[in-house]
């Protein structure tokens, strides 16, 4: 194991009604001049907004709004933003909404306090102050609720890309599983998945001697496996939403993934297809992560065939390990397939003859990308094309 430094000073309020509260800790945390930010509609339909702004108000809180997110959100926005909560006094920012509301919070308030233009911190550069940032999480999925990491879509150019600091993780976060209830059997499929891939992002790598977090990474695996299904049966079990949408909090504070050497080039790879095609950032890791999986097997096969044995339940062939390793790649895609999600570019809407755009959006050029493969851009074609021609 690696030596590390974990923060996570997020305060997690977690239950049914705790929208409700949301005033109170707005107040807690020093708020009294707040950006109302949310998506597109579904937070005003559902009443949630109404009872966020009632807590709000019983509080003393002056707050503006900004609604308009749009799924993969645009910088266009932000924008919008910046300059609203300069011009409004803004002193804290509450997100009300799933990863795409709460990461372009996050821009918004680096980008407030700063001269220069946001976009700089998705370029490499770490911001010196911003916002305090809060969440009235409605999607269990990208686990920014509890995360320093932003993505933003630059609409001229289509890149997205990420931004990360302690100073944007939130300064507390509403989940209530009961707000996940209503969401169709696509999205919340889409939510499952990139909970998934955070923890494989995370589980692949060279550390040795990680039991403790292989375990934790085995443990809200195999828990999204169980309860998935269930709430794509049954869309109102808030047990099984529950388990959901904490899992999906553990999955990207990063607790699974201390210690150890990371990855995340499947989730580089998959931001150039929804920057492109505007899909679903689940639905592109459904399409992705197998395909970058099968490309880097035989790199480490034992630590591959360890995840086909103790999440997919697959029987360990010791003279030929590459089989159970293999046999658990395939397993993934299954249960993708089972709880709707696309395998191939065909089903993502994605085209083959467009992997060189991809490619070259990528970024790499001549070098090399990863942790526990570095992939070349030759590489990055190559998983492209895996991904275009998947079958079950």
């Amino acid at each position: 194991m690696d030596n590390f430094q974990f923060y996570s000073p997020t305060e997690f309020v977690f239950g049914k009604g705790t929208e409700n509260e949301a005033g109170r800790y707005v107040k807690k945390h020093g708020g009294s001049n707040v950006l109302l930010h949310f998506g597109e509609g579904s937070a005003v339909k559902s009443g949630l907004l109404d009872r966020v702004k009632s807590s709000l108000e019983e509080q003393g809180i002056t707050y503006t709004e900004l609604g308009g997110v749009k799924p993969n959100p645009r910088d266009t926005l932000v924008y919008e933003g910046i300059e609203l909560c300069r011009s409004k006094g803004i002193d804290f920012i509450l997100a009300v909404g799933g990863g795409s509301v709460i990461d372009s919070a996050k821009a918004i308030a680096m980008g407030v306090p700063y001269d220069g233009d946001f976009w700089d911190f998705y370029c490499g550069k770490s911001p010196e102050a911003a916002l305090p940032v809060a969440t009235v999480l409605t999607i269990a999925a990208a686990g920014s609720e509890g995360s320093g990491d932003s993505v933003i879509t630059k609409e001229e150019g289509g890149l997205k890309r990420g931004a990360g600091s302690d100073l944007i993780r939130p300064r507390f976060s509403i989940m209530d599983p009961e707000l996940t209830c209503t969401l169709p059997a696509y999205q919340t499929a889409c939510g499952a998945t990139d909970i998934m891939a955070h923890v494989f992002e995370r589980y692949f790598t060279n550390t040795t001697e990680v039991e403790i977090t292989d375990r934790l990474c085995e443990a809200v695996l195999l828990t999204m496996i169980k309860e998935t299904p269930r709430v794509i049966a049954d869309p109102g079990n808030y047990q099984a939403r529950a388990n959901i949408m904490w899992a999906g909090t553990v999955a990207h504070t990063n607790i699974v993934g201390v210690g150890r050497e990371q990855d995340w080039n499947s989730h580089g790879i998959e931001h150039e297809l929804s920057a492109l095609y505007d899909c679903a950032h689940g639905a592109g890791l459904a399409v992705i992560m197998p395909a970058w999986m099968e490309f880097v097997c035989s790199h480490n096969v034992l630590r591959m065939a360890q995840a086909a044995v103790r999440v997919w339940g697959c029987e360990m062939d010791f003279e030929r390990p590459e089989n159970t390793a293999r046999e658990g790649i395939a397993r993934f895609r299954r249960f993708l397939r089972s709880i709707g999600m696309p395998i191939n570019f065909a089903e993502l809407g994605a085209k083959e003859e467009d992997i060189p755009a991809l490619v070259e959006k990528f970024g790499i050029g001549d070098g090399r990308t990863g942790g526990f493969v570095e992939l070349s851009a030759e590489d990055i074609a190559k998983i492209y094309h895996i991904a275009a021609n998947a079958q079950i």
